[in-house]
């Protein structure tokens, strides 16, 4: 198959043609949004497809909050021509704070646990410590604050480095990545528990913090293919992107396919051994009317149709099957979050409404167009990729002597 990411006689694309499409995403989406939580019957449709847009996104902001530290972490220099933009979305955390406000404002009537007195719920009762509106608007809040802190971190050493190119930028954002990598797993597993998993607060699992940890990444990779070919096009990513990092991207896309499937499958199977009530009851309403088919749908959307597809390494850079393949996940994770968060609103399955498909749709518009102009914004404000890091020469596939080496061969010709 041929490599299409590297043919140098695409026609070059122009960002400003797109450059209005989020003011108009945010328009339309914002628009039918307010309908819905101006008529009464719709907003319960509203709240619960605004938070699944909602979680849908911020997979995307961890995601690339984790690539980014995890680049420094290994010193993955196949990363660094992609960092760049990663950074600008895992900065975006701040943004997905004025996001969550709804939610905020609006929790008790989202999270059936807040209606309910602990006193007579004996599996509140025991989680009471954790599920209380002062300590889920708390941590809520300073997860954010946390997100923002990390990210900015990160990304204010990168530029500084793109200033002076000294290795003391190197040298912090590794100690810097060390500890924040144990802080995301934390924080990342908080905001998952109190966001998602507590609309059904009976329910326990161990795994729930990774299982949405993988599926996130699983996104980003996704995106950050199709982000990379569209900025080669543009010019921008065009000096330091070549087959290797689509193929790299791509592998590693794959790899997290089959590390969400194990995850997935981990979590269900040890949930069906066990038989235990307070567990598996999150799973039996999931087997009711039109959860049961997008269920089946996550198994083979999400795990055999991308697993199948992206054996053959070649595949991997070739822009005519990936981009669809990126396309293809978002669509799958999506329909992870709706088969997460829906069944609380519908538990019998009874199918899609009007008003759940206008509001899922007005939300995911609303919060793209606005995370799409912060990530314009910040793009077109800063160099384009890591222009003095140590490793852009190694990402390239270019040889650079050390100073010892070239010392060593002068020595031997002066001898």
């Amino acid at each position: 198959m041929s490599s299409e990411t590297s043919n140098t006689s695409e026609p070059k694309l122009d960002l400003a043609k797109w450059a209005n499409l989020p003011n108009k995403l945010m328009l339309g989406g914002g628009i039918f949004l307010l309908i819905g939580f101006l008529l009464p019957g719709w907003r319960d449709q509203f709240f619960y497809s605004y938070l699944t847009g909602f979680m849908f996104f911020l997979s995307l902001t961890l995601g690339s909050l984790f690539l980014v530290l995890l680049h420094h972490l290994f010193d993955a220099y196949w990363l660094v021509p992609i960092r760049r933009f990663l950074e600008h979305i895992a900065c975006l955390a701040p943004t997905m704070g004025l996001l969550f406000l709804p939610i905020l404002i609006f929790s008790s009537q989202i999270y059936p646990w807040m209606s309910i007195d602990p006193h007579t719920d004996h599996a509140l009762h025991v989680k009471v410590a954790l599920f209380n509106k002062p300590t889920f608007w708390i941590v809520s809040i300073l997860l954010f604050v946390v997100w923002w802190w990390l990210g900015e971190s990160l990304r204010k050493q990168s530029l500084g480095q793109d200033e002076t190119g000294s290795a003391s930028h190197t040298h912090v954002l590794r100690k810097l990545a060390a500890p924040g990598v144990i802080i995301f797993a934390v924080t990342l597993t908080l905001g998952v528990i109190f966001w998602m998993k507590s609309l059904e607060h009976q329910w326990f699992s161990t795994m729930y913090g990774v299982y949405y940890f993988a599926g996130s990444v699983w996104m980003t990779l996704a995106t950050a293919y199709l982000l990379t070919a569209i900025l080669k096009r543009t010019g921008h990513l065009a000096p330091v992107v070549t087959d290797n990092t689509f193929k790299d991207i791509g592998t590693l896309f794959f790899a997290f396919t089959v590390f969400y499937a194990y995850i997935n499958f981990s979590q269900y199977f040890l949930i069906w051994n066990a038989a235990i009530p307070e567990e598996t009851f999150w799973y039996v309403k999931r087997e009711n009317g039109i959860w049961w088919s997008l269920g089946i749908l996550i198994i083979f959307g999400h795990f055999f149709v991308p697993f199948l597809a992206m054996l053959r390494i070649d595949v991997k850079k070739s822009l005519t099957f990936m981009g669809p393949m990126a396309l293809w996940a978002w669509l799958m994770h999506y329909a992870d979050m709706t088969y997460n968060i829906k069944p609380v609103l519908d538990p019998q399955g009874s199918g899609i409404s009007l008003s759940g498909f206008i509001q899922s749709i007005a939300a995911i518009a609303f919060m793209g167009g606005v995370l799409a102009k912060g990530f314009l914004k910040a793009f077109i404000s800063h160099p384009p990729f890591p222009q003095k890091d140590p490793r852009i020469a190694e990402a390239l596939g270019v040889y650079v002597e050390l100073e010892s080496e070239a010392a060593a061969k002068n020595k031997s010709a002066d001898a």
